[in-house]
């Protein structure tokens, strides 16, 4: 059979791939409302950025202790078994979120969203090489990115949740104000911020529930592991042999920390260059999901009519390219340039996570299971290199590199975005390394 006449998507799949999808749709939503608890925490509870940026390692942290004890289940038992889990595990995590804001604690917040995040990491374990098996392997590359590219649409809908539900129902008073006020008032206003925090998480727990019901009824066969097969460390033996495996975790651990700090530091960039509050500046935030979830179906439309003439790992170097020059702009440029320069870096990382995902699990046969785990706890990198940045804000450690121009936290905040260059550069070695390694 050639490549023209294998289908990206068969006919037989599609019911099962459509709810996969609904799970990638699910997870980014969910990603991105929890990037807006970062500020609206720090504002509820009076917390400096680092601080704020707990939720982050919460989040993000759970994927590294899940994924291993996520793709043994899924290598023991089957796909099906772990988006059950998964779906279980974030529907408990959601709940949590009730007591948490009855009596206002950020620490139960922390560890319900901590649960949450556990169940997002065995889905993202689950779903991904499932999507991949649901076909030929000429065309895995572009499923997944196909399936991915409904992920942003989920991210979309989380911005906009976390827009009109949740940063334009914080109060507008100060952390000063705040200070000032009598406790009741102050514990009233908490109150009603963090009802409204809840509001969205637990009114997804619907939508869950009908996907976990439909994977609780459906069968497929799947080829369950041998009792041989389930010897983890000689699959880790052999998973560390591979150079297009063990360096696309670590691409994918600093593509992943570059996504979720610039996201999570959107919306403080537009809210110091312009002096405007929470809501307003998380347009911008809005406009950058709007044009990731563009260029990523873009490039993956691109990667798909022309699969025999472009090499993904190309496409890959190419995009971290811009999204140097694209950080850079927003560095050094005046603040009416730069803000746009911030939405165009995700318009440069949209296709990054299924391309290096992709192409890191290529041809990788019975380790693709275990081999997706590694992937999926790279995005640990979400959890180290966010509060990295955070501190870097709070301490303003860069700002010697700006013109004097900019006020402290107006240059502590550009300065910061040397973090994201770093990322960039580490992706676009890992594209450059599998374009010269494929030639051999």
């Amino acid at each position: 059979m050639t490549k023209d006449k294998i289908k990206v998507i068969e006919k037989a799949v599609l019911a099962p791939f459509i709810m996969l999808v609904s799970c990638f749709v699910l997870w980014g939503l969910l990603n991105n409302m929890t990037d807006n608890l970062v500020p609206a925490f720090g504002k509820i509870f009076m917390m400096s950025a680092v601080d704020s940026s707990f939720v982050q390692i919460a989040f993000y942290g759970a994927y590294a202790v899940l994924a291993i004890p996520a793709a043994i289940i899924i290598k023991k038992f089957s796909y099906r078994v772990g988006v059950l889990l998964g779906l279980g595990l974030y529907m408990i995590g959601a709940l949590g979120y009730i007591p948490s804001a009855i009596i206002q604690s950020y620490d139960m917040f922390l560890v319900s969203i901590f649960v949450l995040a556990c169940g997002l990491s065995v889905l993202e374990t689950t779903c991904n090489p499932y999507v991949l098996s649901l076909g030929a392997k000429e065309t895995s590359i572009q499923r997944l990115n196909f399936a991915q590219a409904f992920n942003p649409l989920g991210s979309l809908t989380g911005i906009f949740l976390a827009k009109y539900l949740i940063l334009a129902n914080l109060n507008p008073a100060t952390y000063d104000e705040r200070l000032a006020m009598e406790p009741d008032a102050l514990n009233a206003i908490q109150n009603n911020e963090l009802i409204w925090v809840c509001v969205p998480y637990v009114g997804l727990v619907l939508i869950a529930l009908i996907i976990w019901l439909f994977f609780y009824n459906f069968r497929r066969p799947e080829n369950k592991a041998e009792e041989g097969d389930l010897n983890i460390a000689a699959s880790f033996k052999k998973l560390i042999t591979m150079p297009r495996y063990y360096w696309g975790v670590v691409a994918q651990f600093f593509y992943v920390g570059l996504q979720i700090t610039v996201w999570t530091w959107t919306v403080k960039y537009a809210m110091t260059v312009f002096g405007v509050a929470e809501a307003e500046a998380a347009q911008y935030y809005l406009y950058s999901i709007i044009l990731f979830i563009a260029c990523r179906w873009i490039s993956t439309a691109v990667m798909t009519a022309l699969r025999d003439k472009i090499n993904p790992a190309v496409m890959l170097s190419l995009f971290a390219v811009a999204g140097i020059f694209a950080c850079l702009g927003t560095i050094y440029l005046p603040s009416n340039i730069s803000i746009w320069f911030l939405v165009a870096v995700s318009g440069c990382m949209s296709l990054m996570f299924p391309t290096i995902y992709g192409i890191a699990l290529y041809g990788m046969g019975d380790e693709v299971k275990l081999g997706a785990a590694g992937l999926i706890m790279a995005i640990l990198g979400g959890a180290v290199i966010t509060p990295i940045m955070g501190m870097f804000i709070d301490n303003g450690w860069l700002n010697t590199l700006l013109p004097s121009t900019f006020s402290v936290a107006e240059a502590s905040i550009r300065s910061s975005f040397y973090i994201a260059i770093i990322c960039f550069a580490v992706v676009l070695a890992y594209g450059m390394y599998i374009k010269a390694t494929d030639k051999k």
